[in-house]
């Protein structure tokens, strides 16, 4: 995956908005002024990172040793790098964006997810 197909698939997403908060290289995406994607457009290999549950997290980073790894500049426990390009099958990146996206969809407070549905 590279960076325009991530970025076509976050943005495809309701709710979603894109910016450069914390310098030029670093592409965050946010549904209802929350984080859940971010790419840096200067690391090689590309990379991102996607929230995920922490059990799933420990199992994928066991599975996808150092294409997976924990969270660079997050919360190790909630958060993934993510390798795009390269050996992690396209759609488990798109099913892990999904879940990243769902995950803090879902942790919205009840009046933010009230109106996110009605997007």
């Amino acid at each position: 995956m590279n960076i325009e197909q991530f970025r076509d698939y976050c943005l495809q997403k309701k709710g979603v908005t894109e910016s450069f908060p914390f310098d030029n290289d670093t592409l965050v995406f946010k549904v209802m002024n929350k984080m859940f994607a971010l790419a840096s457009l200067e690391r090689q290999p590309l990379t991102a990172n996607l929230k995920c549950d922490p059990e799933r997290s420990l199992e994928l980073r066991e599975a996808y040793d150092g294409l997976i790894i924990p969270g660079y500049h997050m919360n190790k426990k909630h958060w993934n790098t993510v390798t795009l390009e390269g050996a992690i099958p396209a759609e488990l990146l798109y099913e892990l964006i999904d879940h990243s996206y769902q995950l803090i969809v879902d942790g919205l407070p009840k009046k933010v997810r009230e109106a996110h549905a009605k997007l």
